[in-house]
């Protein structure tokens, strides 16, 4: 099993719960329709890694603030990359077929560690650097759906276990990347770096 760090253990999550179109200009951007209703669905084990790599030309990254539960509450935060293979998501979607083969492949759910965080939760922004250049950037006022509704609106059909992830969506700035781009992905607590985590994009092979 596939395992987090949080405050130097390893936590070895059941699953990760994502919340897809909850930010209006990624919506936009993508060309989607605005949903009556949270739109969720899951990443299995599985998916998690410490390390990102390189899939295909159509694989794209969606940088998320994380939080992590314990208690059926956000316990810590941290940073994740969502990688979606988007013509794979765009046939599926097409067909009005299950997402799992362009959402929930193996490594496909990027992980910084995890920080205990018990602040405000108004007050946290979300930033992606590719290369030095800042891609995307994100707070908790441009959610639609706010970290306490997304709990409420998991419980009312599927249990949350102590370590579960919740990933609660991206802003504008998706796209493809390459092998050997540099990322670094930060959540800010009052405008003070809280989570900061670097990768290099490798090759699966």
């Amino acid at each position: 099993m596939n395992s987090v760090q949080y405050n130097n253990q390893n936590i070895t999550p059941c699953k990760l719960v994502c919340v897809g179109r909850n930010y209006v200009e990624h919506i936009k951007e993508l060309g989607n329709e605005t949903p009556e209703s949270i739109v969720l669905f899951n990443k299995p084990n599985s998916a998690i890694s410490n390390k990102l790599y390189y899939f295909s030309s159509d694989t794209r990254f969606e940088g998320e603030i994380c939080f992590l539960i314990k208690d059926k509450k956000i316990d810590a935060v941290g940073f994740g990359l969502d990688l979606t293979k988007a013509d794979t998501q765009k046939y599926l979607k097409e067909k009005s077929l299950p997402w799992e083969r362009a959402k929930s492949f193996n490594n496909s759910a990027v992980l910084s560690p995890f920080v205990k965080f018990d602040g405000d939760i108004t007050k946290l922004t979300m930033q992606l650097f590719i290369d030095g250049t800042l891609i995307q950037e994100a707070s908790y006022e441009l959610m639609i759906h706010k970290p306490k509704d997304i709990l409420n609106e998991i419980e009312t059909f599927m249990s949350l276990e102590d370590g579960d992830i919740i990933m609660s969506g991206t802003p504008k700035g998706v796209s493809s990347y390459k092998i050997g781009q540099n990322f670094c992905g930060k959540i800010l607590y009052e405008n003070r770096v809280l989570v900061e985590q670097t990768w290099s994009v490798l090759s699966i092979d």
